[in-house]
């Protein structure tokens, strides 16, 4: 029998964690975590991250793992996941389980990712202060001339993209368009792709009940206890900037709820939008599990 890969996808709030708690203990398999924020260690109720009793039921990869000064990306994740794949978990079992909500890590695993080289600390750190003293209009317009093609094609609002391809081109002297294969890549094993979804309203509801779980739980101390590194590209996401701005004072705190529940919304359309494009995914309702597992297991099997 082939390797088999099966791959749990599906928007924020949408009920990946106990479904998949429950298949890892019907075929007695760990968990291999795709979250991009889960794998740091000081952020697990902001990112709504399996709890120690849930990780003692079933062992997770990539849950708390890094810290929030650890650089980590997409590419590292393949490469990660690869290893684990081929020189553990497929050597005790046939089939490994995969899930997440983070686009880039599923697709990074599924399909490969173009081999972008890792950029210095020197390079980063000069690319930051030329943003914060220059402006992005500036950069946007040194992008045009060192990478024309793709100036065309990237979203100049976002300085994020506009420095991390100038960092690139300064660093290699090569145009960040010469790395852009997006060739995607044969895989040792077959892929079961899942996908989970509810009705809009019902999710919805879920999301805006998860985050008031998370304030009970304490997402503003956790919030606080990171405050001075807030400029991390990994608390860049919704549930810290908006709790950061709170804490600075330019929100008040039913303010700062209303705005992670909005974002975290829009985030889930996002998510919902990059999915349904995948033809490959055959979606369920997550209270449907056994007809979730059936369906596992007749793909094991055929």
């Amino acid at each position: 029998m082939n390797k088999k890969l099966i791959v749990i996808v599906g928007s924020t709030g949408v009920g990946k964690t106990e479904l998949c708690l429950q298949i890892a203990e019907h075929l007695h398999i760990p968990i291999v975590n795709a979250d991009s924020r889960q794998i740091f260690s000081e952020i697990p109720i902001g990112t709504a991250a399996p709890t120690p009793e849930q990780q003692q039921r079933v062992k997770h990869y990539f849950v708390g793992n890094h810290h929030l000064d650890d650089y980590y990306s997409a590419s590292l994740f393949e490469e990660d996941v690869m290893q684990l794949l081929t020189d553990n978990l497929f050597n005790t079992s046939d089939v490994a389980l995969m899930s997440g909500g983070s686009m880039m890590y599923i697709d990074a695993v599924c399909n490969g990712i173009d081999d972008i080289p890792t950029i210095d600390d020197n390079t980063r750190e000069w690319m930051k202060q030329r943003l914060e003293t220059e402006g992005l209009p500036r950069l946007v317009e040194e992008l045009k001339l060192l990478d024309p093609e793709h100036w065309k094609i990237v979203d100049r609002n976002n300085p994020r993209r506009v420095v991390h391809a100038l960092e690139i081109c300064h660093m290699t002297g090569k145009t960040y368009t010469s790395f852009r294969l997006n060739a995607k890549k044969q895989r040792p094993f077959d892929i079961i792709k899942i996908g989970l979804n509810r009705d809009r309203e019902e999710l919805y509801s879920r999301i805006n009940a998860r985050v008031l779980q998370m304030f009970d739980k304490g997402l503003v101390d956790e919030a606080l206890a990171v405050y001075d590194k807030r400029g991390h590209n990994s608390l860049n996401t919704v549930g810290y900037k908006e709790t950061f701005e709170y804490l600075d004072g330019l929100i008040t705190k039913d303010q700062c709820v209303f705005n992670i529940q909005s974002n975290s919304r829009r985030y889930c359309r996002k998510q919902q939008t990059w999915f349904k494009r995948d033809k490959n995914i055959m979606w369920f309702h997550p209270d449907n599990i056994k007809e979730i597992i059936n369906y596992i297991d007749n793909q094991l099997i055929g």
